[in-house]
């Protein structure tokens, strides 16, 4: 089944959008052909890009544990996958 395109502006959009940005931004570091200023400003930017990953996973997971129990979201525990 094909994936639906997430809406613009939305947490998934800007997770994907970051994420897909940091994979191009890596992948030029690690070719080093960058120049140290080059690569200190694209460090820069990844750790941005990271933070943006970061808090765009926290909220998607806030907004599970609220579907959860939205009266304790609290209450909600991480999944266990079977070992």
């Amino acid at each position: 089944m094909a994936r639906k395109p997430a809406a613009e502006g939305s947490p998934v959009a800007d997770f994907e959008a970051s994420l897909d940005a940091l994979e191009q931004l890596v992948e030029k570091m690690e070719h080093g052909e960058m120049s140290l200023e080059e690569s200190l400003a694209a460090y820069e930017r990844g750790v941005g890009l990271y933070r943006r990953c970061q808090q765009a996973l926290e909220q998607a997971e806030l907004r599970v544990r609220l579907l959860s129990d939205p009266a304790d979201p609290a209450s909600a525990e991480p999944f266990q996958p079977d070992a």
